[in-house]
């Protein structure tokens, strides 16, 4: 770090301390309790979404908030109408699904892929899964995780180690991301500017590309002592959460290019399978393998971090993801149940 860096550091600590005396002294409290508790808005379960036989895999919800698309090692991808019931059922061109992603624009795709390296693309029509338009081969490795960057592009990630855009018209790639040294896990796109991404590998690390440049990621953030299984970007954009098998959360800011936040507990050991902001950014949520969903709020820190859990699941918590309007989180678990919660 240079001695400007140091500098700006330095001014940014006194401006934070000096914020937190103003509050204190304002209100007669804490920064941290000058917001409303989040232990009086804990989601509850509104719903159950019962229909798959085998363990869920992955879940994504549409760009409108109003359905989501879920994968199972049964071989069946599921729409959900999140308000009520299943609206397709149908096969998923491979006997061990694991991710799946719904197209956020016009809502009309979704994509799936598993222990076959391909990734496969559907039309859907009124919630009606149509037949495969796309079957998209590159990959050396099961396919772990894909996105939509649009209506005409995708990204997936693969147990190969390697990245790859695709074109959905063309059915070829166009660009491969070569640089992580273990398994990519998780994907995430800027919700700023979707030519950004970041991924999350079984080398610990979590990289930042962009779709637009060839060659080497523009950032690596580094800080994890196990495998990321997951990433998620902040609502904002400048600032990207992880999960990992070291059973902690991390968040890493793009602008210093390192971590300004752990999230762990004594209560937690094993590891962080899924991650996802609410829309505010103010709370992180973590699914996990003791079949809880960890909720951390991200304005506390050190000792003072605010942690509580949403129970009710029986098996290993694979999956979750908040909806983009807010409203709702969906929890997706080996125990082929999800539930949606308010």
């Amino acid at each position: 770090m240079t001695t400007k860096s140091r500098a700006q550091v330095e001014a940014l600590k006194l401006a934070i301390e000096s914020e937190r005396q103003r509050v204190k002294s304002a209100s007669g409290t804490t920064l941290r309790h000058a917001f409303k508790e989040p232990g009086s808005t804990i989601p509850r379960e509104q719903r159950l979404l019962e229909g798959h036989l085998g363990k869920i895999y992955a879940l994504h919800w549409s760009g409108n908030g109003h359905n989501i698309v879920s994968a199972s090692q049964d071989g069946k991808i599921i729409i959900w109408n999140s308000q009520t019931t299943k609206l397709y059922l149908g096969p998923a061109h491979s006997s061990w699904v694991m991710t799946c992603a719904f197209e956020q624009q016009r809502n009309e795709m979704v994509a799936c892929g598993g222990l076959n390296n391909l990734c496969y693309i559907y039309r859907t029509d009124h919630g009606q899964v149509m037949r495969a338009m796309s079957e998209l081969a590159g990959h050396d490795a099961y396919l772990s995780c894909c996105r939509f960057v649009d209506e005409c592009s995708i990204l997936t990630t693969s147990g190969d180690s390697v990245s790859i855009l695709w074109d959905i018209e063309q059915d070829e790639s166009i660009m491969r991301f070569v640089d992580h040294t273990g398994d990519v896990m998780s994907v995430a796109l800027d919700p700023n500017s979707p030519r950004l991404f970041v991924t999350g590998s079984c080398d610990s690390t979590a990289k930042l590309w962009d779709s637009r440049v060839p060659g080497l990621p523009l950032m690596t953030f580094t800080g994890h002592d196990s495998d990321i299984n997951s990433v998620a970007f902040f609502p904002d954009g400048k600032t990207v959460g992880t999960g990992s098998d070291d059973s902690t959360c991390r968040i890493f800011d793009l602008r210093c290019t390192m971590s300004i936040n752990i999230f762990r507990s004594a209560k937690i050991v094993c590891g962080i399978t899924s991650v996802d902001f609410s829309r505010s950014g103010r709370i992180l949520f973590a699914g996990c393998g003791d079949f809880k969903t960890h909720c951390w709020d991200v304005t506390s820190i050190g000792q003072l971090q605010q942690h509580w859990t949403l129970t009710g699941h029986s098996n290993r918590i694979s999956c979750l993801g908040v909806s983009p309007t807010g409203e709702a989180l969906c929890t997706g678990s080996w125990d082929t149940l999800l539930k949606v919660w308010c």
